[in-house]
């Protein structure tokens, strides 16, 4: 395994802090019930998440600062930035195939929440397996760095290619073997995910849309996975960079939902940031990107293709 700049208790505390964010998140679940989450309250749930993702990264620069000197704080904290705004805008990928499911098969806005709370629950536990596999395969395999700057690139180019083409849901091979070997019920049962009746097990809607939503996230992994170690290997940086930005999908999704039709230049953004990842790997052994400037190229290709979409509505030529 590649060695990172965490201890053993650093690893536990990150643990210990993810178990009690997602049970923090059962509990308001279960207090508030069944309810359409609100634009505010989505708002105040993402500016939390946000507010946690820069205190960890303040606080690691601390103690790097205290511990390991101001040059190894700068660059750790740095990468982590880097991470997260990368893994946060691919997340935003997800979001339109979220909205595309729940459309897809009408699920109840007072539903929604739970979907994506069990979701992202079993997204952080197979990101986690994914981050360690991928650690492991670049310390014994240290060229696989250079295939995954081949797959962005070339996932990058089709994304730019593809980008006006809509998923055909009926093609997704998850959802065609569960119509073909579960029994589904007709409509929802309130946040039930299966029932027994007349001695038979029945899943509903929900449960199909939260598998759904599970393997949605695994294809967006193979990803923006490989993106990030783009950035640094360091295990620690990867997996809290990471884990960071799926905590805060589910309130990004109710704040963007809405909106999502009017940010339709970004897929072609997260493209050419893909495309640049990717590159940044190819190159590496020729010139290094100083992480500080790949943080400001990820940002600004963002912020350029916000601005465009919000600039020239979908329907106009930009």
């Amino acid at each position: 395994m590649i060695e990172g700049i965490a201890t053993w208790w650093m690893w536990a505390g990150f643990a210990v802090f993810v178990v009690v964010a997602i049970a923090v998140d059962l509990l308001a679940l279960e207090k508030q019930g069944a309810h359409a989450v609100t634009t505010r309250e989505a708002l105040a749930w993402s500016l939390l998440w946000v507010s946690l993702a820069l205190l960890f990264a303040g606080g690691l620069w601390l103690w790097l600062d205290h511990s390991a000197g101001r040059e190894l704080a700068n660059l750790k904290a740095t990468e982590f930035l880097t991470g997260y705004l990368i893994e946060k805008s691919l997340s935003v990928d997800n979001i339109f195939v979220f909205l595309m499911l729940f459309t897809a098969f009408a699920v109840p806005a007072e539903q929604q929440k739970k979907a994506l709370i069990l979701g992202v629950i079993g997204a952080v536990v197979l990101r986690a397996i994914m981050i360690l596999i991928g650690a492991w395969l670049i310390a014994q395999f240290h060229a696989i760095l250079y295939i995954f700057g081949a797959f962005l690139l070339i996932t990058g180019i089709k994304m730019l290619v593809v980008a006006e083409h809509e998923p055909d849901l009926e093609k997704n091979p998850v959802l065609r073997w569960m119509r073909g070997h579960l029994a589904i019920t007709g409509d929802f049962r309130g946040d039930r995910l299966w029932l027994t009746e007349n001695g038979r097990r029945w899943f509903t809607p929900l449960f199909v849309v939260v598998m759904l939503v599970g393997v949605t996230d695994i294809i967006f992994a193979v990803d923006s996975i490989p993106a990030i170690f783009a950035i640094t290997t360091d295990p620690f940086i990867v997996m809290t960079s990471n884990i960071f930005a799926i905590l805060g999908l589910r309130a990004l999704y109710f704040l963007l939902a809405d909106m999502a039709g009017r940010f339709h230049l970004l897929k072609y953004g997260l493209a050419i940031v893909l495309v640049f990842i990717g590159t940044k790997m190819l190159i590496v052994e020729w010139y290094k990107i100083p992480v500080f400037v790949s943080l400001s190229a990820v940002g600004l290709i963002l912020a350029v293709s916000i601005g465009l979409s919000l600039l020239r509505p979908q329907g106009k030529s930009v």
